[in-house]
């Protein structure tokens, strides 16, 4: 290669990265929400979300429209968890008193993948022993099939004891918001006060 030729190719390789790196970090078009997503996931980039008709913990058929009507902490779990449910559910509750105090008023509910065992009574005993303000929701297998499915949500029965199994199952925590749907998602080692401030930052621009 001659030196010229070395020059030239070089130059091309400094553009290509450059080009490369501003649209990496440039803000996704049309996205008024890129400034606050922590991850490449963009609004609607994986479908997220979607209708579902589960029981609340009076018994009545619920749809998602009458469930997210407002930025909303959508957790999957199960009652008989014996660690990691109660403690994300705690968190999601810990950032919701968080961002009620600065006038945010979010949401939160949790959904079930233990059909067999978490009826709505169990549902209510499990969310009000956290936060009374959760919205617990139950339903048949099918029913809980339909909405993991809509929200990407993995899970299966561990054991063959009848009784006492544990569930193994995916655990982030969603916001959605209607009208926006999936906004963000939160693993389990997400800080209370990090997911506070960040979903603060999607409802300012809601």
């Amino acid at each position: 290669m001659t030196r010229v030729s070395a020059i030239v190719a070089a130059a091309v390789a400094v553009v290509g990265l450059a080009i490369g790196g501003w649209f990496a970090l440039r803000p996704a078009d049309g996205d008024p929400f890129a400034d606050c997503r922590r991850g490449a996931v963009a609004a609607g980039a994986a479908s997220i979300g979607g209708p579902f008709t589960l029981t609340d913990t009076d018994g009545r058929r619920v749809t998602d429209a009458d469930v997210v009507t407002g930025p909303t902490l959508v957790y999957f779990g199960y009652t008989f968890c014996p660690d990691i449910c109660p403690t994300d559910v705690s968190r999601n509750a810990l950032a919701a008193a968080d961002l009620a105090e600065k006038g945010v008023d979010v949401r939160q509910a949790f959904i079930t993948i233990d059909p067999d065992r978490d009826t709505p009574e169990a549902v209510r005993a499990f969310t009000s022993a956290i936060d009374p303000a959760i919205v617990g929701l139950s339903g048949s297998a099918e029913d809980i099939a339909a909405a993991a499915k809509a929200y990407k949500v993995y899970y299966r029965k561990a054991g063959d004891d009848p009784e006492f199994y544990l569930m193994d199952h995916s655990t982030f925590t969603y916001l959605m918001a209607p009208g926006a749907g999936f906004l963000e998602f939160y693993p389990s080692d997400t800080p209370a006060e990090d997911m506070a401030q960040s979903v603060a930052c999607f409802t300012e621009k809601l």
